[in-house]
């Protein structure tokens, strides 16, 4: 313990660098977003504000864009992820099988999450275009998916198409290392009994990987509620939504920037909403993990 003691300083000046870059880009900024939610009409330029209180968050629930960006939020969230995750498992469960050129297939399913992501919006805007496009061309339709005139069913299939394709390379691979690291003699077991593989899925696979499903999911649903570079990556900077309407696929993370960079508007209601986007990423958090106790097998 003495030992301990005397070498607590080494640990400490190995942690201040990190500790120093925390507190000022990640600590702070939370702690003054509490604060500047709370006080009325801040001008950060002047800064004087009217009193303290709730009036940003007044303002944030009336505001029809808000529940705009709220509702196309839940959509991604509430779609994608569970379709990411279903089909991150079984590509992976397949990959599994494979012994030849595993590694090759690994490396092809991994290449979106290292790619970048404006590169990846543009290609999918030249996929989806209304005329060259080449889903237009491979089914012969004119539709207009994510141009001018582009209606919300259309322009929503498109961003989910794209959320769920760059979101399965990291599921994969998550998915594929909790594979390989269990024990093979449950399968061998299996086996013998002449379990049908749909059983083996159910009563093996997945209640061991049930650990790595608990974190994949946590991490998309965080992941999803903070979608913002996936949907101006498909539609342009600034815009959110088809030509004709570009605030129709607006998200909450869209929102805040909005009013972070909007003229007049005081910076209490971006910290307001990125408030009420972190209530609630951290009440469903908090409902997985109660879930996860009575579900997840260590």
């Amino acid at each position: 313990m003495l030992e301990y003691k005397k070498d607590g300083w080494k640990a400490a000046i190995s942690l201040a660098p990190a500790m120093i870059l925390l507190a000022v880009f990640t600590f702070w900024p939370i702690l003054n977003a509490f604060r500047m939610a709370f006080m009325n009409d801040y001008s950060m330029s002047s800064g004087k504000w009217d009193g303290i209180g709730i009036r940003n968050f007044i303002y944030i629930f009336k505001d029809p864009t808000f529940w705009t960006a709220l509702k196309n939020t839940c959509i991604m969230v509430f779609i994608s992820v569970p379709i990411t995750i279903i089909l991150g498992l079984f590509i992976a469960v397949g990959l599994n099988s494979i012994k030849k050129l595993q590694s090759t297939f690994q490396t092809i399913f991994f290449l979106p999450y290292v790619t970048n992501t404006i590169a990846l919006g543009l290609v999918f805007g030249a996929m989806f275009h209304q005329y060259d496009g080449f889903i237009n061309q491979l089914f012969n339709k004119n539709i207009s998916w994510i141009g001018a005139g582009a209606s919300y069913t259309n322009a929503m299939i498109v961003l989910m198409i794209y959320t769920v394709w760059n979101g399965l390379a990291f599921k994969i691979i998550v998915f594929l290392s909790g594979l390989q690291s269990i024990d093979k003699q449950y399968y061998q077991a299996a086996q013998i009994d002449a379990t049908p593989r749909g059983r083996v899925f159910r009563r093996i696979t997945v209640p061991l990987l049930s650990p790595m499903i608990l974190y994949i999911t946590i991490t998309s649903l965080i992941g999803a509620f903070k979608a913002y570079s996936s949907v101006i990556s498909i539609f342009g900077t600034g815009k959110y939504g088809p030509g004709s309407d570009p605030k129709l696929l607006i998200t909450i993370v869209g929102y805040v920037y909005e009013k972070l960079w909007a003229s007049g508007v005081p910076l209490g209601e971006a910290a307001a909403g990125s408030l009420i986007l972190f209530a609630i990423i951290l009440a469903i958090t908090l409902v997985q993990l109660q879930v996860g106790k009575k579900r997840v097998h260590y």
